[in-house]
This record gives structure tokens, C-alpha cells and sequence, in this order.
């Protein structure tokens, strides 16, 4: 039997401890999260629903099949920026009518819906989403444009979000606008270049230019509803390809539309599988509060995968890194995930051939991130680490499967980067409220500045103030500290969203449900596996 088996005592002072430091961050998140759904606060809701209009979310649950789920990504955008919390636009992948779709609205309760520089960012990863799964596109619009007073920012990279939506289209993944309000300036691009467009009677205005700036432009005296009105576009510019009487009627067209895309996934649905042997609730305590203290990573397999199923690959090999296969939801994955903290060149080397063999098998595979990186010392560089860790990112960038990633504790360094951090391009990456990652831990980084200032003053014959070097190490760990945590990152969209570790097996399930809308293909190079 290839079940694992749990060690985890849950009626333990450690396991108790741990889940209370875990209950304590979740709790943090759902108040950022909270920020988010509010939008721009209450006065600007107050003032949308007083226009019979529905808020983004109330979009998006009408859109999506009932009692289905809505994956939501990237919530805590421009988190720690001076915009607010979700970057005026929710993103996730919900079901339209059977089919897994990129959805995209716009919250005009903030600032109108315009868009920022984290707007922006957010907006390109959705579309980045869209293109390597090939998900249909449905972006519910209402926006003033740019956010004028940081129109520096945007100008000139926003030209990729009407880029993105011709190369969708050029590659058969379709794409529908819905718009809702105002579409205005470079944003009436987004339903001039979607597939399918939806327009309302009296809500929807689509121009390049409003009627102040027509005025200001060539003299002329128009109106919102000549310029741009949903009537004007059915009956008379052909932009509008369905003319809806309200935002329920809009939506119910859009879902029509994609009933008759006709577009089907790569691979089949899965059969219903087994959940997990273990309670999923325990996955709160199974992390420390000290990172510095390992835990086993097969006590989160147990409790995500399949039937709690995992057949090992090289158990006794490389124990700081734990690789094998197992299947999440019915889809098979392979599995590296960190033991210890520290990669050996045992470790690296082992998971350069795990990798290849997923890859000869076209397997997805899922990091399962605890690493404070590469190990270091004369021993290990003489040993070959440099190039046994090559070994592995090399491994990683050159995969051509799905790749999925989950911080859970630390993700430092280079190790970050071998266990497929986000310059990797894994199709999805969230972290859970434990998780920190740095080019090294806090009190590693003040140390060897430290050491460098000391140095340096002893090579100058200088004498060194060993009470500002403490105040500087304090404050430098402290900065660092505050910039590894993960609402800091996922703030900058090196994460597509932080979760609660419960919900750790359902994300994982929805995301490789995307993944298999696109052919799994792995990379074969022409050679047979190397044998590390």
C-alpha cells in the first residue's frame, strides 16, 4: 500500500501552537481581503446600486453557472500601494454554460473603474492565464480609462491588453465583451477587439473620444448616445453584436454566446476521485511559526491528494527533497516538495530526473515550496553545488509541462527559483499565509552586511560603531522581514492569490481543471532520461 501514513499528533502543544499562529494570519488576511470586496467604500456603491446598477462580483455570480465556483485571483493586488486593495478589477476562472472561462470585471466604484499601474498588471496576468490554458475570455467592462495622473505608467505597456486580445483570438480562444457603462479612449478598444460584444440600451458608451474632447478636437457638438450610445453601435457602426435592454438580459446573451463557442477541453473531465485520508482542517497546524523549524511536507500530501496515495520517488535519496506521484482530483501530478529547507546536490540532481520523467509521461507537477535554498560552505562548493543546482533550474525552465506552485513556509534564494518561483512561469503560484521569500532570511541579509561594513572599515584602519551596526541590522531586518511576508508579494502579483491552506486541495483541483482545457505535452529534447 503506497498510503501515507500520518504522524501528525493534533492533540500536541505544537501542532496547537502552530495552528493557532496559522488562525491568527488568516484572520490578518480576511481583513485585507474584506478591503477588496468593499471597493471604493460605501458612498460609491451606494451611488452605483442608486443607478440600478449591480456591483462586479453580483456581475460575475450572475454570469457563472449556479452553485458553481468562481476562482478568484490575484485579490490582494496593490496591496501596501497608495491604490486600493484588488486594483479596481476582480479576476478568476469561473464556469459559463460547462465551459471554464477567464473572467474579468471592472469595479467602477473605484475611481470609475479606471485603471492603474496594478489595474494593468493584474489585467496581463489574467490574460497570461487565459493564453497557456486557453480559456474563453468574458470581460465585464465599465471603465473611465486610465487613471490619468499615473497615465505614465500605463500608456505605453497598457498597448499589450489589445495586443493580448488579438493573439487570443489568432489562436482560437475566443473572446466576449460585455460592457456595462463607459468603455471610453483606448479602453473602446477592449470590445472592438473581442470576438463577441454586448452593448445596453442606455448604459453602455463606446468612443475614442467623449463629447468635451470632439468639441476640443474638431468643433463639433455630439451627444454620449450619437457618439457611442449601445444603439448607435447596433443599428449603425456594427461594433455592438448584441444589443441587450438591461445588465441581467447583457449577461444572459453573454452566457448564449458561450453556449454556442462550441469550445471543448483537450482532455476529458476526470472520474469523481477519493479525497484525502486525513481532515483537511488539520493542515492549519502542520507549519511553524518559526520557519527555521522543519516539518514533514508528506503530512500536506496526506492531506491533499488523492486517497492520501503518493508513491515515493527516491525515498532514501536526497531526503531533504521529497518527489513523487500521486493524483489530485483525478488528474495525475507529480510532486517535489521541501523536507528540511536545504537543497544538497543529492537533492537537486534527483529532482532533475523526477522532472524528466514527468515530462517523458506528461505529467503536470506541483512544488510544494519550504526551502531556505541552495546549501553553501567549502564542502558543498567543492562538492559541485553550483552545478547540481543548475542542474535543477535548468530542469525547471526547460519543463514543458503544467507547473503548479504552493509556498508554504520559506522560499529563499536560488531555492525559490529551483522549485519554480514566479520567473518560472508556473501556470498558477499561491502561497499560504506562512509563507516568506527573499533573496535570503531577514537576520542572513543583516548578517552579511554586517560583515561587509566591518570589513570594510578594518581595511580603511577605521574603528567600527558597533551600536549603529546593531540599529542597522535591527532596521534592515525589520524592512526585509515586512517585504518576504506574503501580502507584501502578493500585493506586487508575484502570487496569484494567498489561501487559506484548507482550501489548498480545491484551488489545486480548479486550477488543473483549466490546465487540461490545453494539451499537457512535455519537453523530449531527443534524449532518453539522464540518470542523475
Amino acid at each position: 500500500m503506497t498510503v501515507l501514513a500520518s504522524a501528525l499528533d493534533t492533540g500536541g502543544p505544537e501542532y496547537r501552537e502552530n495552528r493557532a499562529a496559522m488562525l491568527d494570519k488568516l484572520a490578518a488576511l480576511e481583513g485585507e481581503h474584506a478591503k477588496a470586496l468593499a471597493g471604493g467604500g460605501e458612498k460609491y456603491t451606494a451611488r452605483h446600486r442608486g443607478r440600478g446598477k449591480l456591483l462586479a462580483r453580483e456581475r460575475i455570480e450572475l454570469l457563472v453557472d449556479p452553485d458553481s465556483p468562481f476562482l478568484e485571483l490575484s485579490p490582494l493586488a496593490a496591496w501596501g500601494s497608495d491604490y486600493q486593495v484588488g486594483a479596481s478589477l476582480v479576476t478568476g476562472i469561473g464556469v459559463v454554460e460547462g465551459v471554464e472561462c477567464l473572467i474579468t470585471a471592472n469595479d467602477p466604484t473605484v475611481r470609475g473603474g479606471a485603471s492603474n499601474p496594478w489595474t494593468l498588471k493584474k489585467a496581463l496576468r489574467a490574460n497570461e492565464i487565459a493564453f497557456a490554458n486557453r480559456l474563453p475570455v468574458i470581460s465585464l467592462v465599465e471603465s473611465g480609462g486610465a487613471d490619468l495622473p499615473s497615465q505614465k505608467e500605463i500608456f505605453i505597456p497598457g498597448g499589450a491588453l489589445f495586443r493580448d486580445l488579438t493573439r487570443l483570438s489568432a489562436a482560437g480562444i475566443p473572446t466576449v465583451a460585455v460592457v456595462f457603462g463607459n468603455s471610453t479612449a483606448g479602453g473602446a478598444y477592449v470590445p472592438g477587439m473581442s470576438d463577441h460584444a454586448v452593448m445596453i440600451k442606455e448604459r453602455s458608451k463606446v468612443f475614442l473620444g467623449g463629447p468635451p474632447l470632439v468639441k476640443m478636437a474638431t468643433g463639433e457638438e455630439s451627444d454620449d448616445e450619437s457618439l457611442g450610445g449601445a444603439e448607435m453601435h447596433a443599428r449603425t457602426s456594427g461594433l455592438a453584436d448584441h444589443y441587450a435592454v438591461d445588465e441581467t438580459d447583457a449577461i444572459r446573451q453573454a452566457r448564449r454566446i458561450v453556449a454556442r463557442l462550441n469550445h471543448r477541453k483537450a482532455h476529458a473531465d476526470p472520474q469523481l476521485a477519493e479525497g484525502p485520508k486525513y481532515d483537511e482542517d488539520e493542515l492549519l497546524g502542520i507549519v511553524p511559526g518559526d520557519l527555521k523549524t522543519p516539518f514533514d511536507p508528506r503530512e500536506v500530501i496526506a492531506r491533499i491528494v488523492d486517497g492520501s496515495d503518493f508513491d515515493e520517488f527516491k525515498p532514501l535519496y536526497g531526503t531533504s527533497l521529497t518527489t513523487g506521484w500521486a493524483s489530485l482530483h483525478g488528474y495525475p501530478v507529480g510532486i517535489l516538495a521541501n523536507a528540511q529547507g536545504v537543497l544538497f546536490s543529492a537533492e537537486s540532481q534527483k529532482a532533475a530526473q523526477f522532472i524528466q520523467l514527468a515530462n517523458q509521461r506528461d505529467i503536470p507537477l506541483l512544488f510544494l515550496h519550504n526551502t531556505t535554498g541552495y546549501m553553501v560552505g567549502k564542502e558543498y562548493e567543492q562538492g559541485g553545488i553550483i552545478k547540481h543546482g543548475a542542474m535543477m533550474i535548468n530542469a525547471v525552465a526547460n519543463s514543458r509541462v503544467p507547473h503548479l506552485s504552493v509556498l508554504m513556509g520559506a522560499s529563499y534564494g536560488a531555492g525559490h527559483y529551483g522549485m519554480c518561483g514566479r520567473a518560472y512561469d508556473p501556470r498558477f503560484l499561491f502561497a499560504w499565509p506562512s509563507a516568506k521569500s527573499a533573496v535570503m532570511g531577514p537576520q542572513q541579509l543583516a548578517g552579511v552586511l554586517s560583515i561587509v561594513a566591518r570589513a570594510s572599515a578594518a581595511a580603511k584602519g577605521q574603528p567600527y560603531d558597533d551600536e549603529a551596526d546593531a540599529g542597522l541590522r535591527a532596521l534592515v531586518e525589520a524592512q526585509i522581514e515586512s517585504e518576504s511576508l506574503p501580502m507584501f508579494l502578493s500585493g506586487r502579483l508575484y502570487d496569484d492569490g494567498v489561501i487559506d491552506p484548507r482550501d489548498t486541495r480545491t484551488v489545486l483541483g480548479l486550477c488543473l481543471s483549466a490546465i487540461h482545457t490545453a494539451p499537457v505535452e512535455g519537453a523530449r529534447g531527443g534524449f532518453g532520461v539522464f540518470r542523475m
